[in-house]
């Protein structure tokens, strides 16, 4: 173990208790635990949520302080032992070895000081006792660094390896589910709809479709963020100068972190921008709220569809799951879209929260980072987890109900549209009302009222010929 001066560790004292010092003074300490005062500190004077900060983040966290040992040994800053030692303690940490050792709430010093302190106090026991050297956490395994251009440079480290390992992913799988479907449903027709109510028809690869062009720009937008967001401010130090830093060391911790995270990241060309604002984080998390938005249409789309079966449009039929009722017998529930109804909400509530964040804080530093860190990795993970189980449990086995949906479609008036070219508007408004209030299907009143062939008729009021647009029947008739 480490003495005083170089760890920050102290005799110990009662059972389960030992003494740690830092520059306030002496702290009881857990004695199992590898931590030391300044983590100590924060355990005590935080005990707000009970949440501690994320495993994507503290997975971060090692791989800079890897990098960093990595960079200061080649630059002849740190010696080979400690280098060596940092760098293989910091990696156990960023592998989820010691994750019971992070406990210090999200709610705590606005900078992540505590955070980055518990990753200094914990990689430095570990190094000290691997017994190549003695380390300390702020003089070697903090060297070069700042709370400050460390936690930002987290941020986005997490954020960018959560992104393009489980959200990009998820939502390409989500994507190619719904193409999928979309192409064995092709030649299936039904009732589009307006304000809910009764429109032209498309086909069911047409409504699927939406939902992938959707995701398809949802994961272009994501794209482009990603642009910005691997740009890391570490280096800047204390706010953004670089102080105590070789010059060198954006650039080298850039190339250090792209080849241990296998992604490509870059040194910021102003890490005063890195440190005082968080632009980047909110830009991101910005496309996620879109994404959201377009995943609650969706999963609200299919809600409706599937809503019924007897007294709802009923056009589908969704998996079932698990009984929807406790005193309903035999009732189901579309349980996965309203799953992901409230994920979508939980992440646009992130959004606002990491806004009113990134605008916290005065001149060079914000000091809303671990709640930036913390909700934007947990928009990404709820998202990554619903759009698998909305692919998986939902589209990938719903069935159409086909029956239902072509009665419905036949007796649907608006197929009267088609008739506006020869006909005209207020004539075909007639037909439909007449084939409203009737019950009938358009086809008969507008055989009875339209003047036209009923063979005519019925190539103009082809629903599946109707999905393809354009002006049916040809000719020009009474106003448009």
């Amino acid at each position: 173990m480490a003495s005083n001066k170089e760890s920050g560790m102290a005799k110990k004292t009662t059972v389960g208790v030992r003494l740690e010092h830092d520059s306030m003074g002496e702290l009881r300490v857990p004695a199992d635990a590898l931590w030391g005062a300044q983590t100590q500190r924060a355990v005590q004077n935080f005990p707000v949520s009970g949440v501690p900060m994320p495993r994507e983040f503290i997975r971060a966290l090692g791989l800079i302080k890897a990098a960093a040992a990595e960079v200061n040994g080649g630059f002849g800053l740190l010696g080979k032992g400690a280098a060596t030692a940092i760098r293989a303690s910091a990696l156990e940490v960023a592998e989820g070895r010691h994750d019971a050792q992070f406990p210090i709430d999200v709610f705590q010093t606005g900078s992540g000081t505590s955070s980055n302190m518990n990753a200094n106090e914990v990689i430095a026991t570990l190094a000290s006792r691997s017994g190549r050297t003695k380390v300390h956490p702020n003089d070697h395994v903090n060297l070069a660094q700042s709370s400050n251009d460390v936690i930002p440079t987290a941020i986005r480290v997490s954020a960018q390896l959560s992104v393009t390992e489980q959200l990009l992913p998820a939502l390409g799988h989500l994507r190619k589910t719904i193409e999928r479907r979309a192409k064995a449903l092709g030649k299936v027709t039904k009732t589009g709809r307006t304000h809910l109510m009764d429109a032209m028809p498309l086909t069911f690869a047409q409504e699927f479709g939406a939902w992938a062009a959707q995701l398809a720009s949802a994961q272009s937008r994501i794209d482009d963020a990603l642009k910005r967001l691997r740009r890391l401010p570490i280096g800047g130090t204390a706010i953004g100068t670089g102080i105590n830093a070789d010059p060198r060391f954006g650039r080298a911790m850039a190339r250090a972190l792209s080849s241990l995270a296998g992604t490509k990241f870059e040194s910021a060309s102003d890490k005063f921008e890195g440190l005082a604002s968080q632009d980047d984080a909110v830009e991101l998390s910005g496309q996620l709220s879109a994404l959201a938005v377009a995943l609650m249409k969706i999963a609200n789309d299919l809600r409706w569809m599937n809503s019924g079966p007897i007294a709802g449009f009923g056009e589908i039929e969704l998996p079932a799951l698990q009984p929807g009722s406790s005193i309903m017998p035999g009732k189901v529930n579309p349980v996965i879209p309203e799953s992901l109804t409230m994920v979508c909400a939980q992440v646009m509530g992130h959004h606002t929260a990491i806004t009113i964040a990134g605008q916290s804080g005065n001149f060079q530093l914000n000091v809303m980072l671990p709640l930036i860190a913390y909700d934007l990795l947990d928009s990404i993970r709820l998202l990554s987890n619903s759009m698998r189980l909305l692919a998986d449990t939902a589209i990938a086995g719903l069935r159409v109900r086909a029956d239902h949906v072509r009665e419905a479609l036949d007796r649907n008036p608006i197929l009267v549209t088609a008739l506006n070219p020869i006909i005209g508007y207020e004539q075909a408004a007639a037909i439909a009302k007449q084939a409203y209030k009737e019950g009938r299907p358009v086809l008969e009143v507008a055989v009875e009222r339209s003047g036209l062939p009923e063979t005519q008729l019925r190539k103009m009021l082809d629903a599946t010929a109707l999905t393809k647009g354009g002006i049916q029947g040809g000719g020009a008739g009474g106003g448009g």
